[in-house]
């Protein structure tokens, strides 16, 4: 089914190559859903130059819930946010058509205001619990993005979603004030965070401080919890405007924002193929039971097969998997993640243990190097850079903590190494 408001790359001539402002990239997801992309559920999301443009601007404010305000509400062609202090006082105000911009929704709805719909992130990917089973933190209109439909296309960030009535609703439980100048702000019930990186997404890229964005665009400090009532301080010195590597929380999801012109000078799917097919050309061996080892196409990410190159993450020797033999160290394996610490028989480090996994998702890596470090606990291999930069960056988990995490599968990095380069053994003959 085809949404007016959702016209996007399809409405545009065939003969006419649309301007691309950039993605929107879901962290945990390597390449695609556990059950492939559909529709607007996917695991990333182009945002493209509309036919027509369908951006919106505040207008006229109502201070009081008067006929007209009542009208703006109701009306299906006008957008408005209303802003309720008390059961006596709501303030509306009016949003009007703003030629100059795109707008572009994000939430966990599948009405059709939402342009890209965001689901809970599956902690560790493929096999792990459903996250539909728990009740979802994320709002159902959670925020919405603006381009600039002229050069250089800037896209900036706001907190909430207009709903089906073109309307986004602030009740009495949310966080909400009138600023000095008169005008109204407030924030979600569980925020929407950011985090614009250091010098870029570059091979020179530095963590940033995570902030909270108004429905407004305005900057603030995070609250003491995400849900709580007092708003954070307001940072007039920092932007909403998303750069290359912006990180965007829903409360149960994480998004990276990556630019067109970030995009340009990243990996490609093909780029990632040819490097998986050079270090398979080595014919890397297992040191121990001199089998040779090669990792499976990008496109199969379910169970290791015979060649799969597994390694112990504490000191990064490359093995094939091998039992040993021994009942206590079965018995040790069935208890789950601790049971996966081996001591590696080349150097007698003990740690994890796991099969190795190519990152297939080429928005997260930071540059074209080849695939030398792995995750630690996951497994997951990407270049050096790339490896560096997430091990650093603390992302939101729940209401008030932060870690770091693998961007291909979500799982929460463990203690130092978090990442190790990986020793392979070249072939004896």
């Amino acid at each position: 089914m085809f949404f007016p408001e959702q016209e996007n790359i399809s409405s545009l001539p065939s003969n006419k190559v649309p301007v691309k402002y950039g993605e929107l990239i879901v962290l945990g997801y390597n390449g695609s859903l556990p059950n492939g992309d559909r529709g607007r559920h996917k695991s990333r999301f182009g945002l493209s130059k509309r036919s027509k443009a369908n951006g919106v601007k505040p207008s006229t404010v109502h201070s009081a819930y008067t006929p007209q305000a009542a009208k703006a509400i109701s009306s299906k062609d006008q957008h408005s946010i209303s802003y309720t202090l008390s059961r006596a006082q709501t303030v509306v105000v009016e949003y009007t058509h703003d030629n100059n911009t795109d707008m572009f929704q994000i939430g966990r709805s599948t009405e059709s205001p939402i342009d890209f719909v965001v689901t809970d992130t599956a902690i560790g990917g493929p096999g792990s619990p459903d996250p539909q089973s728990v009740q979802s933190t994320i709002s159902r209109f959670a925020c919405r993005i603006a381009c600039q439909r002229s050069p250089p296309h800037t896209a900036s960030i706001y907190a909430a979603g207009f709903d089906s009535s073109k309307n986004i609703f602030l009740g009495e439980k949310a966080a909400k004030w009138r600023r000095l100048d008169g005008q109204m702000d407030g924030l979600t019930t569980n925020g929407v965070l950011v985090m614009h990186p250091r010098q870029g997404f570059t091979q020179d890229s530095q963590q940033g401080v995570w902030r909270e964005i108004s429905v407004c665009g305005n900057i603030f400090t995070l609250r003491e919890t995400r849900s709580a009532q007092q708003w954070g301080k307001m940072v007039d010195a920092e932007s909403q405007e998303l750069v290359d590597g912006s990180l965007l929380d829903l409360c149960g999801a994480t998004l990276l924002w990556r630019t067109a012109e970030g995009l340009a000078h990243t990996p490609t799917r093909k780029h990632l193929e040819v490097l998986r097919q050079e270090i398979n050309a080595a014919r890397p061996q297992c040191p121990v039971g001199l089998n040779t080892l090669a990792f499976p196409s990008l496109r199969r990410k379910a169970t290791p097969d015979e060649m799969q190159p597994w390694a112990y993450l504490r000191c990064g020797h490359v093995h094939g998997y091998h039992d040993w033999g021994s009942q206590r160290r079965h018995h040790e394996e069935s208890r789950g993640q601790e049971g996966r610490q081996r001591e590696c028989p080349m150097c007698r480090s003990r740690g994890p243990y796991v099969p190795l996994w190519l990152g297939c998702e080429a928005g997260f890596y930071l540059d074209k190097a080849p695939p030398t470090h792995a995750f630690s606990p996951c497994g997951h291999v990407c270049s050096e850079k790339t490896a560096a930069f997430w091990s650093r960056i603390p992302l939101p988990h729940g209401t008030h903590t932060f870690h770091a995490a693998c961007p291909f599968c979500a799982l929460p990095l463990g203690a130092e190494p978090r990442y190790v380069r990986l020793i392979f053994q070249g072939p004896l003959d």
